[in-house]
């Protein structure tokens, strides 16, 4: 398990979350990022929860709480053993949640090699 301060990884997640398209971050609506320890009862990296935006529409999508992200600190850090594995471990993470938040599957994610 590689250990990192809070802050760190906060920096970290906004790095990762810089290396997007820009053609992609230009279309990201009402999502937050948020970091959490781990997952209740659940070994997960992430979590992303909410309407993507494939599903959303003027009528269906009003006055609503942002989408969240949810990145777990703990989960991530105790798979890797060097800030370099945590970087890559959050990048590919940040990368399949707002995948989800464009409606992008974990089969369709699976197949691009981002599950």
């Amino acid at each position: 398990m590689f250990v990192i301060s809070k802050e760190r990884f906060e920096e970290l997640v906004e790095e990762a979350l810089a290396t997007l398209p820009e053609e992609l971050s230009n279309q990201i609506e009402n999502l937050a990022i948020i970091v959490d320890d781990e997952a209740p009862g659940r070994s997960l990296f992430g979590l992303y929860e909410g309407i993507p935006l494939t599903k959303r529409s003027p009528i269906s999508y009003s006055a609503v709480m942002p989408d969240r992200i949810t990145l777990y600190q703990t989960t991530i850090c105790r798979q890797c053993d060097s800030e370099d594995e945590v970087k890559a471990q959050i990048r590919k993470t940040v990368i399949h949640e707002v995948a989800h938040h464009f409606g992008i599957s974990d089969p369709r994610l699976e197949e691009l090699g981002w599950a």
